[in-house]
């Protein structure tokens, strides 16, 4: 992690268009993981480590979420269902800005997803979901399961989530798609909900929100 303009960034590689299947490790051990800083705690039996991958292509974005874990708190079994409820991991783009809009994607353990586009201006937000959303704008996700099965209130050692996020779904925010040098406003998340309380991680961190676009770090497009 490097810093521009005083903003803590990722250098994110290029690469070739890939399937998100079993055999794309190839392409992941080309980059390094980011590690996100958890933000709330309730003892060591809560101290889960949370990582991520960036890579670009000519078409879009892949992030590659590994969460460890203890117990799956995720029931919600359709698209665009508010995921943040339950245990998800989140995205946030802002590719100009001079604007405050952004884009929010957040995608649940059981590989259900929530895109959204955000305007966010002095705190008064707007949320837009995909309409027309057809086979060039779709999201790619899957997500894995591991240590007990894919279902609410498993126990489980960790999970990870993958998916690719197109430029066509950003439109119209600006400053896409992004060239060498580009840079774009991002942050990554991450939300567990246990017994004692939900936990929360973020790469840059955050006071109360999210939505908190101001802190966002900067992605650089290498």
């Amino acid at each position: 992690m490097e810093s521009t303009n005083s903003k803590p960034s990722i250098k994110v590689k290029r690469t070739d268009d890939f399937s998100l299947e079993n055999t794309d490790s190839f392409y992941w051990n080309q980059t390094n993981w980011i590690k996100l800083t958890q933000l709330d705690k309730y003892g060591k039996s809560t101290e889960y480590e949370t990582k991520v991958k960036i890579l670009y292509s000519d078409k879009g974005l892949y992030f590659l979420f590994v969460c460890e874990d203890n117990l799956l708190n995720a029931s919600y079994e359709s698209d665009f269902s508010p995921l943040w409820k339950e245990d998800v991991v989140e995205v946030f783009i802002w590719p100009d800005e001079n604007f405050p809009v952004y884009f929010e994607y957040e995608i649940s353990p059981l590989n259900y997803e929530l895109p959204l586009m955000v305007s966010n201006i002095e705190g008064e937000m707007t949320r837009w979901v995909p309409f027309m959303y057809e086979e060039n704008r779709k999201t790619r996700h899957s997500t894995i399961i591991e240590g007990g099965p894919k279902r609410y209130g498993a126990s489980i050692k960790q999970w990870t989530a993958k998916f690719f996020i197109p430029y066509k779904l950003l439109r119209p925010l600006n400053n896409i798609p992004p060239e060498k040098d580009t840079q774009w406003n991002i942050n990554l998340y991450r939300i567990d909900y246990t017994q004692l309380g939900d936990i929360k991680w973020a790469w840059q961190p955050i006071s109360k929100s999210f939505h908190e676009y101001q802190k966002f770090g900067t992605l650089i497009f290498t």
